[in-house]
């Protein structure tokens, strides 16, 4: 008997739906999985959401190991890479762009470590004076992550970016990228000569003085607004960077959905494709 869906970050209908059609499909052989996928997804979105622990899942849930050990499986094969990019195509052809986007914005967040974070993936950011990792993000024009690579604190922007953006040039399309003044310098040669990718640093207007909003930067900004609106990622607390980058995916694919699913323009929702299975599957 399925569990009651009681709780906010529960899928509707309409947004499990959207979900189902993209994880991997069963075993076809052995033992045939106890619990229905659909209570995976709303636990692992339980702990993303809401930033209680694995063993700290309300009992109506499907035991934590269990929960822990799909979320560790379906990583491992790139399924949340790969639900992103069927996403993001459905929520812009959605707003009428095209499917894959040829712009993208990328910017950094610290984030303060918890105890659980080693000292060997944590860093101290001493302009934000924040002791724990930092977030590389790469969006698209609307917002949609595009890329996330999670690193020590200590990194610099310049560093990190180097990373994120090879990343982006990849497996994504994008070949120009905006940026805040936070990147400028040697890294704008650096994407000119080995990505092939223009990095255009976007600056403040001269003589401004207080908080304005800056073209281009403020879709990075919101998206990780966005993002840390999900509780486990106001501080980091995973051992591992890799499964820091799997919940910023989860909080993102979280969001795609919902905005493919309430009104405006996202109600007009193409039908699935083949091509949208073949990369949910590939």
């Amino acid at each position: 008997m399925s569990r009651q869906r009681r709780y906010p970050s529960d899928l509707t209908d309409a947004q499990w739906a959207l979900v189902e059609p993209l994880l991997p499909a069963p075993n076809s052989g052995g033992r045939p999985e106890k619990h229905p996928r659909r209570e995976l997804v709303d636990a692992i979105l339980y702990v993303v959401r809401t930033g209680c622990s694995w063993r700290q899942l309300p009992v109506d849930f499907p035991p934590w190991q269990t929960v822990y050990w799909y979320f560790d499986r379906w990583e491992k094969d790139k399924v949340t890479e790969r639900m992103l990019v069927v996403l993001r195509r459905r929520v812009r052809a959605a707003h009428g762009r095209a499917e894959e986007p040829s712009a993208g914005i990328i910017d950094s967040q610290s984030v303060r470590g918890a105890d659980t974070v080693p000292r060997t993936s944590r860093g101290y950011d001493a302009g934000k004076k924040v002791n724990g990792r930092k977030r590389f993000i790469v969006t698209d024009t609307l917002g949609l992550l595009l890329v996330v690579c999670v690193m020590a604190a200590s990194v610099q922007d310049r560093d990190g970016a180097k990373t994120t953006l090879l990343s982006a040039y990849l497996f994504t399309p994008v070949r120009f990228v905006y940026a805040d003044a936070g990147f400028a310098g040697v890294l704008v040669d650096w994407c000119r000569r080995i990505l092939r990718t223009t990095l255009e640093v976007v600056r403040k207007a001269s003589g401004q003085k207080g908080f304005a909003v800056i073209a281009r930067r403020w879709v990075v900004e919101r998206s990780l607004a966005w993002l840390t609106a999900h509780r486990r990622l106001a501080r980091d607390y995973e051992r591992h960077p890799a499964t820091s980058e799997a919940m910023i995916r989860w909080a993102a694919i979280n969001g795609m959905v919902r905005r493919l699913t309430r009104g405006g323009p996202a109600r007009r929702q193409p039908a699935w494709t083949l091509d949208d299975l073949a990369v949910a599957k590939r």
